[in-house]
């Protein structure tokens, strides 16, 4: 009896064991130039699961990437932009919404290096972060003078770490950013596929000549375990 018993809760402690979830979520976004994997930052919450909600229900998928600028960032999400009517060749995109927006998630270790993931705003005193437009920093390298000068300005008076101007310095992003618009992801895997988007030829307002639509997938439970082994490993 004791060996039934004893074996009953181990099959129950292994049971519960697999049925843990992954300690992050990762979603893929495809486009004809590759495709990128994307961890969602438990950090950022409301970001994050608005992101999930509007991917499973296909939201981002035939959504352009409509505004590109090399060395800076790719951003799309504007559901107009999937739209024939409203997305014909030179039309402006950028303005199409989903009628509410996401309060701020500010958090100090989370900065705008490259390959982040951030929630597009239109210009509102709380910063709120659009429901649905997203973008991905490519960035470029900045010099101790550059983020001086950001201090002294555009971020008005907040210091930039150490460590996060190391980063800057060496790796690359877009300082300038951080404080005004919520980072909630970062590409683990596939930026060429940025670095090949931002490079594309556009118009004069930035949109690609040629539409690049999007495709964005959810990532299961086990394919999130994989992702969260295989990247601690590299940690």
């Amino acid at each position: 009896m004791k060996k039934i018993l004893t074996l009953t809760l181990l099959l129950f402690i292994t049971a519960i064991a697999f049925a843990k979830p992954p300690k992050n979520q990762y979603v893929r976004i495809s486009t004809s130039y590759g495709s990128v994997i994307i961890r969602l930052y438990n950090e950022t919450p409301l970001h994050r699961d608005n992101f999930i909600k509007l991917a499973k229900k296909g939201f981002y998928n035939g959504v352009l990437f409509h505004r590109v600028i090399q060395n800076f960032m790719i951003q799309g999400g504007d559901p107009d932009s999937k739209d024939p009517a409203k997305a014909k060749p030179g039309d402006e995109l950028g303005n199409g919404d989903v009628g509410y927006t996401i309060p701020a998630e500010f958090r100090d270790s989370l900065f705008h290096k490259r390959g982040v993931l951030a929630a597009a705003r239109d210009d509102n005193p709380k910063k709120a972060s659009s429901g649905c437009q997203f973008y991905i920093v490519e960035g470029k390298r900045l010099s101790d003078a550059k983020m001086d000068s950001l201090e002294n300005g555009r971020l008005k008076g907040y210091k930039i770490p150490a460590w996060q101007r190391e980063y800057y310095k060496t790796v690359g992003g877009t300082a300038q950013l951080d404080h005004s618009y919520t980072v909630y992801g970062e590409v683990v895997t596939g930026f060429d596929m940025v670095d090949h988007i931002a490079a594309v030829k556009k118009d004069e307002r930035d949109r690609p000549l040629t539409d690049i639509p999007m495709k964005v997938d959810v990532l299961s439970k086990k394919e999130c375990k994989q992702l969260d082994k295989l990247l601690s490993r590299g940690s």
